[in-house]
């Protein structure tokens, strides 16, 4: 381990409450006070970013906690110019901590004359002097591969399987429904940890943000479906999923959504929605209409982040938090641990 005092956190202005909340997590592993450093992100009247750290950061281990969320630009400018900051300061080892990685939905050329843009924010956030990656469920996997770095990617699935077991008690009518095909390993993991069967939910779509026609693959007469993804943007897709799945003879539908994006008119369809639950954590800071959604329901990621960067820290295994046995103790209070 570096012959550093604390871990410090820091903090852009894209999820200051998830800062605050992973700091107080890490004060109470730590027994003692832990809050974000003393700074201040701010913008000069024509939008440029300007950051200014007002604690002593020299040889320091430290931990920018920023999601590259709406606004995504601004946000990614934020985490570059709070790294180069820190790196002009003498910061030791400088770890991107990123609830939700925005670009990873552009991982690849689905056509001529496309960027591959999630490479290219790998190749920004190097070049910034940033050491170490922590993020939460990726889009796609393979984005660690873009980085020559170390990336920790942390998956949502422990937690959802301890807010699942919580909240719907006998588990023998459950089923885990993949809203795509390319969604089948992320529901087959909840689906495991829960001891639950899989079905999939095939769309065609004519266009991008559009679906033409949904097909389910497998029985789902009976059961309580479960929609796991990792990403809810306008939630056209997951209603729609929703609807076909309670034709298809399911009794209720629930979803589990680790990046509640909701853009647009996400909020209307979900709260008019047949979906009894939506269930997001808060790797994106919850705006007052989604905290509102009668149906909304957020699941907090403070305790596996601070965990995680305790374990980065102090050099020791952070896909640890992986297993239930370990994760159930960091939920404590929240969810039971049996």
């Amino acid at each position: 381990m570096p012959n550093i005092t604390e871990p410090k956190l820091i903090s852009g202005n894209a999820n200051k409450p998830l800062a605050n909340a992973v700091a107080r997590r890490m004060s109470m592993h730590r027994g003692m006070n832990v809050k974000p450093v003393d700074a201040r992100v701010e913008r000069f009247n024509d939008g440029e970013v300007f950051v200014e750290v007002f604690e002593n950061v020299r040889g320091e281990d430290m931990f920018i906690l920023q999601s590259t969320s709406r606004p995504a630009n601004d946000n990614l400018m934020e985490l570059l110019i709070i790294a180069d900051a820190l790196r002009r300061s003498s910061a030791q080892r400088i770890t991107a901590v990123i609830p939700y990685f925005g670009y990873a939905r552009q991982d690849r050329r689905m056509k001529a004359r496309t960027p591959i843009s999630a490479k290219l924010v790998a190749n920004m956030l190097t070049g910034a002097g940033i050491e170490r990656i922590l993020t939460l469920d990726l889009h796609a996997t393979q984005i660690q591969g873009f980085f020559d770095i170390p990336v920790d990617n942390l998956y949502a699935s422990p937690v959802f399987a301890l807010d699942v077991k919580s909240q719907f008690g006998d588990l023998s009518d459950v089923m885990v429904i993949s809203p795509d095909v390319g969604g089948v390993s992320r529901a087959r993991e909840l689906a495991k940890r829960i001891g639950a069967p899989m079905a999939i939910v095939d769309k065609r779509r004519e266009k991008a943000g559009e679906v033409a026609e949904m097909t389910v693959i497998g029985d789902v007469t009976g059961k309580r479906c479960i929609i796991v993804d990792d990403i809810c943007d306008t939630a056209g897709t997951l209603c729609k999923a929703a609807e076909v799945l309670l034709e298809h003879g399911a009794t209720e539908v629930h979803s589990y959504i680790t990046h509640g994006v909701l853009s647009g008119p996400a909020i209307e369809r979900v709260s008019n929605s047949v979906m009894k639950s939506l269930v997001i954590t808060d790797s994106i800071q919850p705006t007052e209409a989604v905290k509102n959604c009668p149906n909304i329901r957020i699941v907090p990621t403070a305790p596996i982040f601070a965990q995680a960067i305790l374990n980065i820290w102090s050099g020791t295994s952070v896909s640890s938090l992986f297993e239930t046995n370990t994760l159930g103790p960091i939920y404590e209070g929240l969810y039971s641990t049996d």
